[in-house]
C-alpha cells in the first residue's frame, strides 16, 4: 500500500513535467516573435511541431510500453522536454526553436497515454481529476514565472531556462523512483495490448468510437486555441502590455488546476457524464464574458474558461475502460491522445492564419463553433455507449 501511495504521488509528479511546456508559447510568443523577426502567426507552426510530436508518441504508446514499461518511458520522455526546454532557452533562431519543438512533442505523448490508463483502471475518477490538476499546476508556473521575468525587465529566454531546471529534477526524481515501479505494472497493459486490433479496425467496429475520437479533437482545440492565443487577442485587440496578458492566461490555467481539484471532490456526487456536461456549460459562460463589453469581465472570464475546461479532459479519460472495455482501453487511450493533440497540432495553427485576416477578437467566435460540436458529440457518444456503461460512469 506505501509504494502505491508513492507512487501515485511520482505519476502526479510526472503530470507536472507534462504541464510545464503546455503554456509557455502562448504566454512568451507576444514577447518572441519580433526578436526572432517572424510574423505573429508562426507561434502556429511551432504548436503544431510539438503536436505532431506528439501525436506520434501517442500512436506508438503501446508498443513502447510493452518494451520498456511505464517507469522507463516517463522518465525518458521527462528527459526529452527538458533537454528541448534548455534549448529553447539558448536559441534565438526559428529554425531552431522548430527543430527543438520535435523532442518536445515526442516527450510528452507516450508518457500521457500510459499514466492516464493506468489511473483509468486502477483509481477512482477523482484520482484522475487530481492527476489532470497537477498538469494543470504545471501549466499555471509556466506563465507565472515568465510573466515575472516580462515584469522585471528580463527575458521570455529567462522563462524557459528556470522551467528546464525544474524539468530536471523531476527527472532526477523519476530516477531516483525507478525502484517503486512494480514490473507487473509495467507489462499489464502490454499483454491486453497484444490482444488487441488494429486501430482501423477498432474504430470501425467499437460503436462510439468515432463520436469519442472528435470530441478529443474538439476539446483540445478550444483548450489549446485559448491557451495560445488568449495573450494574443489581449494584447492586439484589447491593449494589454505582454506581462499583464501572460498573468490572465496564468489565471486561465489556475483555473483548469483549481477546477480539477474541486470536480474531483464533486465526483462523489456527480457522474463523470454530468462533469463533462458542467464543464461545458461553464465555459460557454466564460465565452460569453468575454464577448461582452466590459473590461472588468476578462478577467472572471478568462477563469470561467479555465473552470469550465477542467472536468471535461479527465472525465472523458477515465470513462474510457466503461466505455469500449479494458482489454482495448491502452490501444483506444492511445488514439484518443492522438486524436486530441492532432486538435492542438492544426486548429491553433488554422486559427493563427485566420486571424491574419479577421484579427484576433474571431477567436471567441471560435471558440464557440467548436463548443457546440463538442456537445453535440458528447450527446452522441453517451447514447451509443449507454448499453455497455450502464450506471458505471
Amino acid at each position: 500500500m506505501k509504494n502505491r501511495i508513492l507512487l501515485l504521488i511520482i505519476i502526479y509528479l510526472a503530470f507536472i513535467s507534462l504541464g510545464l511546456p503546455d503554456s509557455l508559447l502562448g504566454s512568451a510568443w507576444p514577447a518572441m516573435f519580433e526578436g526572432l523577426g517572424v510574423p505573429v502567426d508562426y507561434a502556429g507552426i511551432i504548436a503544431m511541431i510539438v503536436a505532431s510530436g506528439t501525436v506520434i508518441s501517442s500512436l506508438f504508446s503501446g508498443s513502447l510500453i510493452q518494451k520498456f514499461g511505464e517507469a522507463k518511458v516517463t522518465t525518458v520522455s521527462v528527459i526529452l522536454t527538458a533537454i528541448a526546454l534548455m534549448g529553447f532557452s539558448y536559441s534565438h533562431n526559428f529554425l531552431f526553436l522548430c527543430l527543438l519543438a520535435v523532442p518536445l512533442g515526442l516527450g510528452a505523448g507516450s508518457v500521457d497515454a500510459a499514466l492516464n490508463n493506468y489511473v483509468a483502471i486502477h483509481y477512482q475518477a477523482r484520482h484522475m481529476n487530481w492527476l489532470h490538476c497537477f498538469w494543470g499546476i504545471g501549466a499555471a508556473i509556466g506563465p507565472i514565472i515568465l510573466s515575472g521575468y516580462l515584469a522585471k525587465g528580463g527575458t521570455w529566454a529567462q522563462g524557459y531556462h528556470t522551467i528546464a531546471w525544474i524539468q530536471i529534477s523531476l527527472v532526477v526524481i523519476l530516477i531516483i523512483s525507478l525502484p517503486l515501479w512494480d514490473k507487473k505494472q509495467a507489462t499489464q497493459e502490454a499483454e491486453q495490448n497484444e490482444s488487441a486490433q488494429s486501430n482501423l479496425y477498432l474504430v470501425k467496429t467499437i460503436p462510439g468510437l468515432k463520436s469519442a475520437l472528435l470530441l478529443f479533437f474538439c476539446y483540445c482545440t478550444i483548450k489549446a486555441s485559448f491557451g495560445l492565443w488568449g495573450a494574443s487577442f489581449l494584447v492586439f485587440e484589447k491593449g494589454f502590455e505582454t506581462g499583464q496578458a501572460a498573468r490572465l492566461v496564468s489565471l486561465y490555467y489556475l483555473g483548469i488546476t483549481l477546477g480539477r481539484f474541486l470536480s474531483g471532490l464533486l465526483t462523489s456526487y456527480f457522474t463523470n457524464r454530468q462533469l463533462v456536461y458542467l464543464g461545458q456549460g461553464i465555459i460557454g459562460l466564460g465565452l460569453i464574458s468575454l464577448f461582452l463589453p466590459f473590461e472588468a469581465l476578462l478577467l472572471p472570464g478568462f477563469l470561467l474558461v479555465g473552470l469550465g475546461c477542467a472536468p471535461i479532459f479527465p472525465s472523458l479519460l477515465h470513462e474510457t475502460p466503461f466505455n469500449f472495455g479494458e482489454k482495448f482501453s491502452q490501444k483506444i487511450m492511445g488514439m484518443q491522445m492522438a486524436s486530441a493533440y492532432v486538435g492542438i497540432m492544426l486548429m491553433p495553427f488554422l486559427f493563427g492564419k485566420i486571424a491574419i485576416l479577421t484579427g484576433y477578437s474571431f477567436l471567441l467566435a471560435f471558440l464557440v463553433i467548436f463548443l457546440i460540436a463538442m456537445s453535440f458529440l458528447t450527446k452522441v457518444l453517451n447514447e451509443k455507449t449507454s448499453n455497455r456503461t450502464g450506471l458505471k460512469s
